[in-house]
């Protein structure tokens, strides 16, 4: 499919939107306002945005005022459902102004079926989508550093790369859709891999190791990774700052296996993904929702009260609150008792 792109993108000639201010979004945002990028942006709570203000991005009161300002309008949003509201379906939706010939750059992690959907209603209207879900973190968007999983035109995807490789490595994948179907795999496997650094955690300690030790000889190996370059020290020194919220590993792990329901005519079967989504919902069922996924260690914690050994193991909100080691902190306390 040709693309209508011969201009280059550029600071001085490409006119951005972002709608998005969570803790992946404003890094993101911030990194094309400190590449000269002139950005205009919306948010449900503008108190969001006052970092990106200070940094130059003009705020306006709706997603259409983004869209009729905007050349490519990017939008990292919490769940399908933002998508399909801010996107498409409100009176002041995106593509109800956004110009022909205009892109929606769709970051958030959602369904497959809705970037089809979202990419056919643009086409409708002249205009072009990419669902281009992420993964590396709030350190990889800070950084620069995320993998950038994009679905929809491949001219379209090579015509944005200049604004992609300031937030990380683009990877063209697939038409519309398979960008959201290649983060959900992500998830599956990131989900795992946290579930095993957790109780390798356990273990060691139980083990009477040190930790820190054990994380330097391991992380050499094969159980070395991604995940726990990200995580492993972090989790060993109890540091919860911001980095993905529970609730949205719930929701990727989930659209998951709804994939795999849909799919009739396929037998799949993925018991570690319905595993990890029942223990990161054990930390939404507990109001920890907006916990951040690192906390997985005390996920198994999150069970409350329980008795082994004629010894009850006691977590304290407090407790619970502090760390995203989950089954990590809960597997530690019981191997004590």
């Amino acid at each position: 499919m040709n693309t209508p792109y011969p201009t280059p993108i550029t600071p001085s000639q490409t006119r951005i939107g972002w709608i998005g201010t969570g803790v992946m979004g404003s890094a993101m945002a911030s990194r094309l306002l400190s590449a000269g990028y002139a950005l205009t942006i919306y948010a449900r709570t503008p108190s969001k945005t006052l970092s990106l203000q200070s940094q130059g991005a003009r705020l306006v009161d709706s997603p259409s005022e983004v869209a009729k300002a905007s050349d490519v309008v990017f939008t990292m949003l919490g769940h399908p459902s933002d998508v399909r509201q801010i996107v498409l379906e409100n009176p002041d939706s995106i593509l109800s102004s956004l110009n022909p010939g205009g892109v929606i750059v769709d970051h958030t992690s959602s369904h497959p079926n809705l970037a089809k959907q979202v990419f056919d209603s643009a086409r409708e209207k002249n205009c072009w989508s990419v669902d281009a879900p992420v993964s590396g973190g709030d350190i990889g968007a800070r950084d620069g550093k995320l993998a950038i999983l994009a679905g929809g035109d491949e001219g379209v995807v090579k015509w944005l790369s200049p604004l992609f490789t300031l937030m990380g490595k683009p990877n063209y994948i697939g038409v519309a859709g398979c960008g959201q179907s290649c983060k959900i795999a992500n998830q599956i496997t990131v989900g795992g891999s946290l579930l095993g650094l957790s109780e390798g955690l356990v273990f060691a300690e139980a083990s009477g190791l040190d930790k820190g030790r054990w994380l330097e000889a391991v992380r050499q190996g094969a159980a070395g990774s991604s995940v726990m370059e990200l995580f492993g020290e972090r989790m060993i020194g109890r540091d919860f700052r911001p980095g993905g919220f529970a609730e949205y590993m719930v929701k990727d792990l989930g659209m998951g296996l709804d994939v795999v329901e849909e799919e009739g005519d396929k037998v799949v079967v993925m018991p570690g993904a319905a595993l990890c989504k029942e223990l990161f919902s054990g930390m939404v069922a507990n109001g920890d929702g907006k916990e951040m996924k690192r906390r997985e260690g005390d996920l198994r914690s999150e069970m409350g009260t329980e008795k082994r050994d004629d010894r009850e193991c006691k977590v304290t909100k407090r407790q619970i609150r502090k760390g995203v080691t989950g089954c990590w902190e809960f597997a530690r306390r019981g191997n004590k008792r």
